[in-house]
Parts: structure tokens; sequence; C-alpha cells
């Protein structure tokens, strides 16, 4: 989540449309039946309370995501997810985007009194 602050110091967040996918966006396609990828960039020992259903951890350092598939990356807030989508389309993997504000964004603007009950949600220990 590329973020820059004005001279007065307030944060400016920007959704870049070449690094990330926007939750909406990212939902759409789960109701269509069209998955990318998803791939949880969290350590597993940070891997907080909320998923998306169907996600795989990422396999490590070493790891690179499958080049004929779009690939969405998420964690908690979307800085380490846009960090790593930049890393893997610099090294060639262009179909990789990364959840714009992660899993809290995903979570906060898919009302299910909006968009219905499935939103593709996974509370861990629910």
């Amino acid at each position: 989540m590329p973020a820059y602050v004005l001279d007065g110091g307030t944060p400016v967040i920007r959704f870049d449309p070449q690094i990330e996918v926007s939750p909406f966006a990212l939902f759409r396609r789960l109701r269509e039946g069209d998955p990318p990828v998803l791939v949880d960039v969290r350590p597993a020992s940070e891997a907080g309370e909320l998923s998306l259903a169907g996600a795989v951890a990422a396999g490590g350092p070493g790891w690179t995501p499958p080049p004929d598939r779009d690939v969405v990356l998420f964690d908690d807030d979307g800085a380490a997810a846009a960090a790593a989508a930049t890393r893997l389309q610099a090294a060639g993997y262009s179909r990789v985007r990364a959840l714009f504000g992660g899993l809290a964004l995903y979570d906060f603007a898919l009302d299910p009194a909006v968009v219905g009950d499935e939103v593709f949600l996974v509370r861990r220990g629910a």
C-alpha cells in the first residue's frame, strides 16, 4: 500500500492498480468463480484472526508464484503484500498483485448486509 506524507504531516495512501487489487475487485472474482491464487504472506507465527477461503501460505523466501495464474498476495494491512508484489513483478511475475489495504480493509469494505453472507473471509478459531 504505497503511502506518502503531505507537508502538513497528513499521511496519504494511494491505490496503485499496477501493484494492487481492490477488495471489491477480488470479491467479485471470488463470487464469479474466477479466483486467483490467494497467498498469505504473513509468517505463520504472525497470522491474524482473519484469512481468505482457499488461501495458501507463501512458501518461504525462495517461493515463486505460478507464472500462468493470477496471484493475489495478502496480509493484515497490505504493506508486506505490496512490497512482495513489487519484488515479484520486478522479477518478471507480472500476474501478481497485492490486496489493497489487506484483510483489514477487505473485512471493513465488504458489508454482508450489502454483498450477502458469503464474503470469503475465514475467521480462525471460529
